[in-house]
């Protein structure tokens, strides 16, 4: 690891003018989010926040759970912009940063490690590491930040083909797995999804289904998924892989902040990961923001559809 020495940074408004090589564009690169036009943060009861302050509760906590639409272009430079906030707070004290992402599996994290430590290219890492769609304008610019500041990179999620096996034939299913594969998974058998977790599924999958069109053109394997028991099972595991992994970088790097991007619903009303690490490590200190982009655009909040969505909303074009 290697030793901060220098002073804090410039602040959040700041570095929202800085476009990394690759960084997520709805606009020319030379253009800045503008606050209150492209975004607006809140507190969870709804009070006016800023970015500063996301960055600022880093002081307090072990953990800060970034939740993300994906593909929301501002959102993915937000999230650049947060995770470089978080990098200069803490430049020149004794903590430093740890990148977890739901965006990279398990078992490529050696290939994560190799291409940090420049023994890859690039090229031979995006072949190998299965990095998800769209990584150039997404995930890039989080991965160069570590790789240029010298922090780790957690590959969290579970390996898509236990899901996928998860999805199919329940979590039962996994019961048969060798060593090597136990090795990339969380402990088995994982945790199932709580009570509340399973209401938020419930609520979004009824949306999904009141959506569809009846008949051949309603899309059968889609509305199978969702009234399907296994694939919230299988949502259950991505919680309970990245809790598990983001658990075992704390004892890898203690004291370290552990700054992890995931999906808002992994994320949102402290249910998914934040259940899972508090069954991993009971009284980890975990912050959360989740970001959401209104389909009618307005940036207003509404305490009925944004109230304790987490301890930070942030509310996007």
């Amino acid at each position: 690891m290697k030793t901060r020495t220098l002073p804090f940074g410039p602040s959040l408004a700041a570095l929202l003018l800085i476009t990394s090589p690759g960084a997520a564009q709805d606009a020319p690169p030379d253009s800045a989010l503008v606050p209150d036009e492209d975004f607006r943060v809140y507190h969870a009861d709804g009070r006016e926040a800023s970015l500063d302050d996301i960055v600022a509760a880093v002081d307090g906590v072990d953990v800060l759970l970034v939740g993300e639409e994906h593909g929301n272009r501002v959102g993915h430079r937000l999230e650049e912009a947060m995770l470089r906030g978080v990098v200069e707070r803490l430049r020149g004290t004794p903590r430093w940063v740890t990148l977890s992402m739901e965006m990279f599996e398990r078992d490529v994290q050696y290939i994560v490690d190799e291409y940090l430590a420049g023994v890859i290219t690039e090229d031979h890492f995006l072949d190998s590491a299965r990095p998800w769609e769209d990584y150039a304008t997404r995930y890039r610019p989080l991965v160069e930040l570590a790789r240029a500041e010298g922090f780790p990179v957690v590959a969290a999620n579970a390996p898509r083909r236990y899901v996928n096996r998860v999805t199919r034939e329940g979590p039962d299913a996994l019961s048969n797995l060798g060593p090597l594969a136990r090795f990339y998974m969380p402990p088995l058998p994982y945790p199932g999804p709580s009570a509340a977790y399973r209401a938020q599924w419930d609520s979004i999958m009824a949306a999904a289904l009141a959506s569809m069109p009846e008949g051949p053109e309603g899309a059968p394997s889609a509305r199978s998924y969702a009234g399907s028991e296994n694939a919230l099972h299988a949502q259950a595991l991505w919680d309970a892989a990245m809790g598990h992994a983001i658990v075992e970088a704390m004892d890898v790097a203690p004291g370290a902040v552990i700054v992890h991007f995931a999906g808002s619903f992994h994320v949102e009303r402290g249910t998914g990961i934040p259940e899972r690490i508090e069954d991993y490590r009971s009284g980890t200190r975990v912050a959360t923001v989740v970001m959401t982009r209104p389909d009618d655009g307005d940036l207003t909040w509404r305490p009925d559809q944004h109230t304790d969505l987490g301890d930070f909303v942030i509310l996007t074009r």
